[in-house]
């Protein structure tokens, strides 16, 4: 696992687009992961003005999601298909054909969560995993005690996560679904390149245990510790319950050139 510390968020989202960008590069029809919240605009804000100034041609790229509420409509706003459409797929100039998701409206949802798992594999798999961490280290939806070789499946919300994103519901926790299909984390670890940002004091505590703590289920971002291509990009106040922020801030001062991000 590479940790990477920077100053801010503004220069975490330019370090990991610039990382997306390179790959499309590489590989123009890449399938990226991308997860959602306040915590990764500054990525996609960063990739769309590479694209807008033609820093990098992402027409062929694809975009899979990572979770979705069960039981909200499809054209809900906070719906995560409406929302990686609108803060993702629109303004990287992409069509709605490029976008794969779980479908949260399904009759038969664990059939869906089946399906979509199927539908990764079928599309060669996901090149890079954008996640973010919540307070209590969850990723994608994998709450505390989620088995580090799950799939996707539906998952139980708990309050703190409930309460956490109230704030797209102006604020009426009610409004926040109890239900959500979920990435399992087995299924995450099987992207080629996982990159976790964290920005913000509230996420020391997740991102301490994380990296420097056993790989536990009650920490589900541990699991990262197992990727053979993870990296976890944090500010200097997400960084701050780090022991060993001074050694990877040297190792990342010290990396060699060619070993990108």
């Amino acid at each position: 696992m590479e940790v990477v510390i920077v100053p801010d968020a503004t220069a975490g989202g330019e370090l990991i687009a610039e990382a997306m960008a390179a790959l499309v590069r590489r590989k123009p029809d890449a399938l990226l992961g991308v997860a959602t919240g306040s915590t990764p605009l500054p990525i996609y804000e960063a990739l769309a003005a590479k694209v807008a100034a033609g820093e990098v041609d992402a027409s062929r790229a694809r975009i899979c999601q990572l979770d979705e509420y069960v039981g909200l409509p499809a054209g809900h706003p906070e719906s995560y298909r409406s929302v990686v459409l609108r803060e993702v797929v629109e303004p990287l100039g992409l069509s709605e054909a490029s976008f794969m998701g779980p479908n949260g409206s399904a009759q038969d949802v664990q059939s869906a969560c089946v399906q979509y798992d199927k539908a990764l594999a079928e599309a060669g798999g996901v090149d890079l995993q954008l996640l973010g961490i919540g307070t209590d280290g969850h990723i994608g939806f994998n709450e505390p005690c989620s088995s580090l070789a799950s799939r996707t499946r539906i998952k139980t919300l708990t309050e703190q996560t409930r309460v956490d994103n109230a704030r797209f519901f102006d604020g009426d926790i009610e409004q926040v679904p109890h239900h959500v299909i979920t990435q399992g984390i087995g299924t995450i670890l099987e992207a080629r390149h996982l990159v976790l940002l964290a920005t913000g004091e509230g996420k020391a505590d997740a991102v301490a245990a994380t990296v420097e703590g056993p790989v536990a289920s009650i920490v589900p971002a541990s699991a990262l510790q197992l990727h053979p291509h993870a990296t976890v990009v944090v500010d200097e106040a997400a960084a701050s319950k780090l022991k060993l922020a001074d050694y990877f801030r040297h190792t990342y001062a010290n990396k060699p050139g060619w070993q990108g991000l």
